[in-house]
């Protein structure tokens, strides 16, 4: 039964996460904690494994997503590069934090990052691009399958600090950043939402496996719990990227946003009180 449920998260987180360039992450953290813990299907789940469980899982989302989006050619290497650059450190001291986290404290930081991006999420869709970055860093262009060309850039020193905090964040929380990276791109650097997409799920691959050796040296992977998810996940993420290509993901994305509120405050409610 355990093992079913697990390979069903994997599933729906690998499917949200590469739908909108998240990483699955944010899916599986707070569903594995409310299967696990709250409800007590899946035995000796804990903070330190569920995000260790998480990482792993991320690394096959973001590998099977990031093949998909390759084809499509909506991958930006050089920022891909950069912004993992820039995330390393901040996932390992986000690893080592999370060693000495309690389940309290950590349902309530989690549930109040929750609520954030879900906020994030929203203000997205009636936020107006900033192009201060774009003039301030190397202009790029992307042309569409329409043929139109999209102009894109951003100063590297912010891209660096901006994937510092996201990578603190990842190493944490388990999840992957696109939330927050996904955002950034389209409003700040002005992405085209699909380059965004692709290269957010790049820079997830990537910043997994530090993440994964990170969490791994700290034993917080439950390797038996990975065998349903990560099958699970990786078909997830070519459904996600598939779907990416093919429909309007607004409905989707207010969808998950509503997922967030939800687990956020049952999170937070936990911290407080549980």
């Amino acid at each position: 039964m355990a093992f079913l449920l697990l390979a069903l998260i994997g599933a729906i987180s690998g499917i949200m996460g590469s739908l909108v360039g998240l990483g699955g992450g944010t899916i599986l953290v707070p569903l594995t904690l409310l299967i696990g813990i709250d409800l007590g299907w899946i035995q000796g789940i804990t903070p330190q494994s569920v995000v260790g469980l998480s990482v792993i899982m991320m690394i096959f989302n973001g590998l099977s997503s990031t093949l998909s989006h390759v084809k499509g050619g909506t991958v930006d290497y050089r920022t891909g590069w950069i912004f993992f650059a820039g995330s390393v450190p901040g996932t390992v001291i986000g690893a080592f934090v999370n060693k000495g986290m309690d389940l309290p404290s950590f349902n309530l930081y989690f549930g109040i990052l929750l609520l954030l991006l879900s906020t994030l999420l929203l203000a997205r869709k009636y936020m107006k691009p900033i192009h201060w970055f774009v003039e301030r860093g190397k202009p790029l262009t992307f042309v569409d399958k329409e043929g139109e060309s999209h102009v894109y850039g951003y100063p590297i020193w912010f891209a660096l600090l901006l994937s510092l905090g996201i990578g603190f964040m990842s190493g944490l929380f388990g999840i992957g950043g696109g939330t927050m990276i996904v955002p950034a791109m389209i409003l700040l650097f002005l992405f085209p939402p699909h380059v965004a997409v692709g290269t957010s799920m790049f820079i997830v691959f990537l910043s997994a496996i530090v993440n994964s050796i990170s969490h791994i040296s700290l034993g917080h992977v439950p390797w038996l719990y990975t065998l349903p998810v990560i099958p699970g996940a990786y078909i997830g993420g070519m459904i996600g990227s598939m779907l990416n290509r093919k429909m309007n993901s607004e409905t989707l994305v207010l969808v998950l946003r509503l997922m967030l509120l939800l687990f956020g405050v049952r999170s937070i409610v936990d911290g407080i009180w549980g």
